[in-house]
């Protein structure tokens, strides 16, 4: 009876113990598991879709043994490191990636307040405008250039006091060629001045659309050097000031107020034999070399192999039509005669380039004060010269005929390899421009 009692007592015990064992079992799987899933779950989430780039574990801590009196889950553990530090990694990333983008973060604003400006901007930089429509009160673009980030505003719409300034650099587009728009120039230096003297500016450039007689004295006192604000000037014109250190020299280019377009020729464009030798289509004025040059063109009885239309009065827009029939010239001629106007630099020059017409220029230096300077000499026309232009030059109007002749037997093959050159050429001087505007804006405002 004995030994029964106690068989039945330690079967008892075994049972409570084995109960007891179940129930601890049950809490540890129901209770714990759910405070450790949420501890592991949560950086997951956090960290979700994330990559590693900086990830590093510790080893060592992979093999430490676990504190006595809790239990040790080697998973549990792992991701618990690996999170943390993946958590810190990131942090870190996130703060270096963000100290690298202040000190790259390089913005330059350009306020187009001359056409030359849209020059700038579409042609040489390549910029695109929104809207696209050119007659909108308020046009603006965005580009990255090397390390620069530039913003363009451009449009009537366009004021002091209503641009919203993202930036302490700025650069102005401005035309002087005339006392009405040096008026209008002078408003925006005054507003940039206040700007740099409440320390809103810290570096101001323009790109100056020049007097055709380079008389640009009215600029002088806003330079730095004369006590001013305005750290550097790329001038429009072969003006005796270009020095390379503060005042650049920088080119017409295409009259964009006429709305001459980007031109992207194909292939039968630059191919295809052209019907006329030559063209000119502009404003005759009186007493000036271009009555000459079509009198050469009327006793020699060229004017039948050349597309020539003439006015006396110059017109400051251009129609559609207007616009057509002259780019239309251009694509149909080999040769563009591009007669002296005010200055020897005239818009024809780019255009004729753009679709691959070679400009026959007349090399005289027109009155005024433009002339060589103390870095580029071979004026007129020094930058287009320094940069290697594949034009013809002429000294006299009665050289045309003779060269007329030579255009006369000159084989398609030839023609086409000149305009080519002339196209690649054109294409290699906005890019070097491009590049140099870049360069010298990095330099002296960063």
């Amino acid at each position: 009876g004995i030994m029964r009692f106690l068989w039945k007592r330690a079967a008892g015990s075994l049972i409570f113990l084995y109960c007891l064992f179940s129930i601890y079992a049950a809490y540890i799987v129901f209770f714990q598991g759910q405070r450790v899933s949420r501890r592991v779950s949560a950086p997951r989430e956090r960290n979700k879709g994330s990559t590693r780039p900086w990830q590093k574990i510790d080893k060592q801590r992979d093999f430490q043994q676990p504190e006595q009196g809790n239990e040790w889950n080697p998973w549990e553990e792992d991701e618990k490191v690996e999170n943390a530090l993946q958590h810190k990694a990131q942090l870190q990333g996130f703060q270096k990636l963000i100290l690298q983008n202040r000190s790259r973060q390089k913005k330059v604003q350009i306020w187009g307040k001359a056409a030359i400006g849209l020059y700038l901007w579409q042609h040489i930089l390549g910029g695109q405008l929104t809207p696209s429509d050119v007659t909108a009160h308020w046009r603006e673009g965005e580009l990255k250039a090397g390390n620069l980030h530039f913003r363009f505003c451009t449009g009537p719409a366009v004021v002091p006091g209503h641009i919203p300034l993202d930036t302490e650099n700025v650069v102005l587009v401005l035309n002087s060629r005339e006392k009405g728009k040096i008026k209008f120039a002078t408003q925006w230096l005054h507003y940039a001045q206040t700007l740099f003297q409440t320390h809103k500016l810290q570096h101001v450039a323009v790109v100056l659309l020049g007097n055709e007689e380079c008389d640009n004295k009215w600029i002088e006192p806003y330079l730095k050097k004369h006590g001013g604000f305005i750290d550097l000037i790329f001038l429009v014109y072969d003006s005796r000031w270009v020095n390379e250190e503060d005042i650049y020299q920088w080119p017409l280019g295409v009259a964009t107020y006429r709305n001459f377009p980007v031109v992207d020729l194909n292939n039968l464009m630059l191919h295809s034999s052209r019907p006329y030798l030559c063209n000119f289509l502009g404003t005759v004025y009186k007493g000036s070399s271009r009555e000459i040059l079509l009198d050469v063109l009327k006793r020699e009885r060229l004017n039948t192999m050349c597309l020539i239309s003439v006015r006396e009065q110059w017109l400051p827009q251009e129609t559609s039509e207007s616009l057509k029939t002259y780019r239309d010239a251009l694509l149909q001629s080999d040769l563009t005669l591009c007669p002296v106007g005010i200055n020897t630099e005239c818009y024809r020059i780019y255009e004729a380039c753009s679709y691959g017409s070679v400009p026959v220029v007349e090399d005289i230096m027109t009155p005024g004060q433009c002339g060589n300077s103390s870095v580029f000499q071979n004026a007129p026309l020094r930058l287009l010269k320094h940069m290697g232009a594949p034009f013809i030059f002429v000294k006299d109007w009665k050289e045309l005929p003779a060269i007329l002749e030579k255009e006369k037997v000159m084989s398609l093959q030839e023609k086409n390899q000149r305009r080519r050159v002339v196209i690649e050429w054109f294409k290699q001087f906005r890019t070097q421009l491009r590049q140099k505007f870049i360069d010298i804006l990095e330099s002296r405002f960063f």
